[in-house]
């Protein structure tokens, strides 16, 4: 089973995900990941990262592509979770080019839909467990009295330096320009599903589950 997980920043994907990764043994793919491990990693296509980053340049779809077939072939019977593509309408036919030419599947698209001032402020008010992702709020899920995580207790945190609410704006309009056209995209294909990416934290599980799960049917 392969996935697709929308919606803008702050709406969860990466909560989400983790889940499935956990609970169902769906590999992540992230692009950053991808391109933070191709840098180092002295393949041909690794060089080509490193080259275009070093230039100060934006890496390619053509780059990403190629970074996601080698990971599709290295293990094609797995279930994997895409993260942070496609982001375009033309990343989306690439992906969708790719997964034919390899005979696999693109099986579900899930958007976490999210209301903007409520997304503000949820993220404003955000950190982070530096040692396993754990998401804490200001308001809705504080940190722990004892400045410990409740998930793995880890003692350090971090914040974002663009979770504020004039760099949450700017993120939000461009995904509104670059991303949202997937919506319509992945609709047209009878793909897309949406959840409540702003009900309580079980509630959007569970809905996520209920659509693997009609998928697997």
């Amino acid at each position: 089973m392969n996935i697709i997980l929308l919606g803008p920043p702050g709406a969860g994907k990466g909560t989400q995900a983790r889940f499935l990764v956990e609970e169902r043994g769906m590999v992540q793919l992230s692009t950053g990941d991808m391109l933070r491990a191709a840098r180092t990693s002295g393949t041909e296509m690794g060089n080509k990262v490193a080259a275009v980053m070093d230039a100060g340049e934006l890496v390619t779809d053509e780059i990403v592509i190629g970074l996601i077939r080698e990971q599709l072939e290295a293990n094609p019977d797995q279930s994997y979770i895409f993260d942070g593509f496609p982001r375009t309408l033309a990343q989306a036919t690439a992906l969708k080019e790719l997964l034919a030419d390899m005979n696999l599947s693109l099986d579900a698209v899930i958007e976490l839909r999210v209301r903007d001032e409520a997304l503000i402020a949820r993220i404003v008010g955000r950190s982070t467990c530096a040692n396993c992702g754990e998401v804490y709020n200001d308001t809705t899920k504080p940190i722990p009295a004892d400045g410990k995580c409740s998930n793995c207790g880890g003692t350090e945190f971090k914040r974002r330096a663009d979770d504020n609410e004039d760099s949450l704006r700017t993120r939000l309009m461009e995904y509104y320009k670059k991303t949202s056209p997937l919506l319509g995209y992945y609709y047209a294909f009878d793909m897309l599903k949406r959840v409540d990416g702003l009900a309580d934290l079980a509630v959007v599980k569970a809905q996520v589950a209920e659509i693997l799960k009609s998928v697997d049917a």
